[in-house]
C-alpha cells in the first residue's frame, strides 16, 4: 500500500513540474495563442501524444473493460470510430488548421462567429459545448478518483482522490495550457504503452496460461460475447454500430478539443502525418477491451459500476505493489491529460467568445480564460461532490448533442450558400430531437444511434431553410477556402502567427 502510494505521489508531482516547464522561457510573452493553441508551433511527435492523449482517457482503462465485461463485442464501437474519424481527420485537419490560422482564430467558437459574422453565435455556440463538456470532465475526475482510491488499497478515500485529480490538472494547465498538457502526455503515453503491453502479456499467462486457452473458455463458455448485439446490451446490434461509428466519426474530427489539437499544429503536414500515426495507438484498445472479458472467469459476478474496475481487480491483488502504482499512474494520466484539454478548450471559448465580448475584458482575453479554465473544474468537482447524477445525465447527449455542429460548422465552412438562418435552425431541430430521445430512452431509435436520426433531421432543416429561407448579404461566407486551400497561410500576419480579433462582417 505505501509503495504504490508513494509511487503515485512521486509521479503526480512530476507531472506538474513537467507541465510547468513546458513553458519555461515563454511565459513572459505568450498571449492567447500561446497558451491555448501552443503559439500553434507543435510538431508531429507532440500532436500525436496530445491527440493520443486526449482520446485515451480514463474510459480506455476502466470503461472498455467493463464494457467488455457487460457486453463483449459491441465495446468495438471505439475502435470503429476512432480510426474513422482519424481517416477524416486527414482532410479535415489541415483545413480547419488553415482557415484558423488565417483569420487568427483559436477554437471552433472562433470559426462559426467568424464564418456566419455574428459573434453572438460563438458565445451560444461556447454555452452549448461546455454543456457538453462539463460531464467529460467530471466523469475524468470520477475516474480518477475510482483509480487512485483502488491503487491506494482504500487508503487515499474518494473525496480526496476527487481534489487531487482537479488539483494537479488545473496547477498546469492555467499555467501552461495546450503545450503543457503535451508535455504530460509524453510521460503518460510512455506509461500506458508500457503497463498495457506488460497487462496483455501477464493476464492471459498467469491466470489461464496462454492466449490460446483464454481464447477457447470464452468462444466455449461465453459465446454471446463475441457476436452482436452482445450480452445484456440492450439492442446494441449491427445497426447501432454502424450508426454509432458513423455519427461518432463524424463528430470527433469537430470536436473542441480535436480542434484545438488541429490548431496547435506547426503546419498542415504534420496533422496529416498525425492522422496516419494515430490509429497505431488504437491497438491498445484491445488490451482493456480483452481484459474485461478475461475478468468474467477470474472476478464473476460484478455489477453496476463495478464491472469498471474489472481491470484493476485483475491485478491489484496479483502484482506487486510497485506495478500496481504504475498501472494506477498510467489509468491516473489517461484522467488528467483529456481533463486538463477540456478544461482549456471551455476556457478558451468563454474568454474569447462569451467574456471577450464585454469592453472592460476584450483585451484580457488569456487571463478571463485561465480565471474560466479554474471555474470549470471546481464546478464540475463540485458537481462530483453533491449531485453526481446531474452531469452523469447530461452525459448521455454529450457527443450525441456536440455531433448537431457538424453541419453549422464543416458543410458551413465548405458550401457558401448555407446561411446563418438555416445553420442555427438545423442546429435547434437536432439538438432538441437529441434531448428528446435520449431523456425519453428511445435510444437506440430503430436499431440505430438516436444522435444519427437528429442529425439527418438537422441537415435536412438546414437545407430546407437554406433553400426557402432569407438570403443574407453580410455573412463572411468564405466556403471555398477549405475546399481549395494548401494548408499555408496567405498574408504576413498569419504567417507570424499573430492573432486578429473576429470580426463581424466582411
Amino acid at each position: 500500500m505505501n509503495v504504490a502510494t508513494a509511487l503515485f505521489g512521486a509521479f503526480m508531482v512530476l507531472t506538474v513540474a513537467l507541465g510547468l516547464l513546458a513553458v519555461r522561457g515563454r511565459v513572459a510573452g505568450g498571449g492567447l495563442a500561446e497558451w491555448s493553441v501552443g503559439g500553434r508551433s507543435l510538431g508531429t511527435v507532440f500532436i500525436w501524444v496530445l491527440m493520443a492523449g486526449e482520446s485515451y482517457t480514463s474510459f480506455s482503462y476502466l470503461g472498455a473493460a467493463g464494457w467488455g465485461y457487460n457486453f463483449g463485442a459491441p465495446v468495438l464501437y471505439v475502435v470503429a470510430y476512432m480510426s474513422c474519424g482519424y481517416a477524416l481527420g486527414y482532410v479535415v485537419g489541415p483545413m480547419l488548421w488553415a482557415y484558423a490560422r488565417r483569420h487568427g482564430l483559436v477554437g471552433i467558437t472562433d470559426i462559426v462567429a467568424h464564418r456566419y459574422g455574428r459573434p453572438w453565435l460563438g458565445a451560444a455556440v461556447a454555452v452549448l459545448a461546455t454543456v457538453c463538456l462539463l460531464p467529460y470532465i467530471q466523469l475524468q475526475i470520477t475516474g480518477m478518483g475510482v483509480v487512485v482510491s483502488t491503487i491506494s488499497y482504500g487508503a487515499i478515500s474518494l473525496d480526496w482522490a476527487y481534489f487531487l485529480a482537479f488539483a494537479v490538472t488545473t496547477a498546469f494547465v492555467v499555467i501552461s495550457g495546450l503545450r503543457g498538457s503535451a508535455w504530460v502526455s509524453v510521460l503518460k503515453d510512455i506509461l500506458v504503452i508500457a503497463t498495457l503491453g506488460f497487462l496483455a502479456v501477464y493476464v492471459p499467462l498467469h491466470y489461464f496460461g496462454g492466449y490460446g486457452p483464454l481464447l477457447h473458455r470464452i468462444v466455449a463458455e461465453k459465446p454471446q460475447w463475441l457476436t452482436f448485439p452482445g450480452h445484456a446490451s440492450g439492442g446494441l446490434g449491427g445497426s447501432w454500430f454502424i450508426t454509432t461509428t458513423l455519427i461518432n466519426s463524424l463528430t470527433v474530427v469537430i470536436f473542441p478539443t480535436t480542434v484545438a489539437g488541429y490548431l496547435g499544429a506547426r503546419n498542415a503536414d504534420a496533422l496529416r502525418r498525425n492522422a496516419m500515426y494515430l490509429p497505431f495507438y488504437n491497438v491498445l484498445l484491445y488490451v482493456p477491451m480483452l481484459l474485461g472479458l478475461a475478468a468474467l472467469f477470474v472476478v464473476p459476478g460484478l455489477v453496476g459500476a463495478d464491472s469498471n474496475l474489472a481491470l484493476f481487480k485483475l491485478v491489484v491483488d496479483s502484482l506487486p505493489a510497485w506495478a500496481v502504482g504504475l498501472t494506477g499512474v498510467a489509468a491516473a494520466l489517461s484522467s488528467i491529460v483529456p481533463m486538463a484539454v477540456f478544461m482549456l478548450v471551455i476556457g478558451t471559448m468563454w474568454g474569447r467568445s462569451v467574456l471577450g465580448a464585454i469592453p472592460r475584458l476584450a483585451h484580457r482575453q488569456k487571463l478571463s480564460s485561465q480565471v474560466v479554465v479554474v471555474a470549470a473544474g471546481a464546478l464540475a468537482l463540485l458537481l462530483t461532490y453533491t449531485v453526481p447524477n446531474t452531469l452523469v445525465r447530461l452525459s448521455l447527449i454529450s457527443y450525441e448533442g456536440m455531433a448537431q455542429l457538424v453541419p453549422m460548422l464543416l458543410l458551413g465552412l465548405v458550401w457558401r450558400r448555407l446561411t446563418v438562418h438555416a445553420a442555427v435552425s438545423g442546429l435547434v431541430a437536432g439538438f432538441t430531437l437529441v434531448c428528446v430521445l435520449v431523456f425519453s430512452g428511445h435510444d437506440p431509435l430503430w436499431g440505430m444511434n438516436a444522435g444519427l436520426v437528429a442529425l439527418a433531421v438537422n441537415v435536412a432543416v438546414a437545407l430546407a431553410v437554406t433553400w426557402r429561407g432569407p438570403r443574407e448579404r453580410d455573412g463572411r461566407p468564405d466556403a471555398e477556402v477549405l475546399a481549395l486551400d494548401d494548408g499555408f497561410p496567405r498574408d504576413a500576419a498569419s504567417a507570424r502567427g499573430e492573432d486578429r480579433p473576429v470580426r463581424a462582417s466582411s
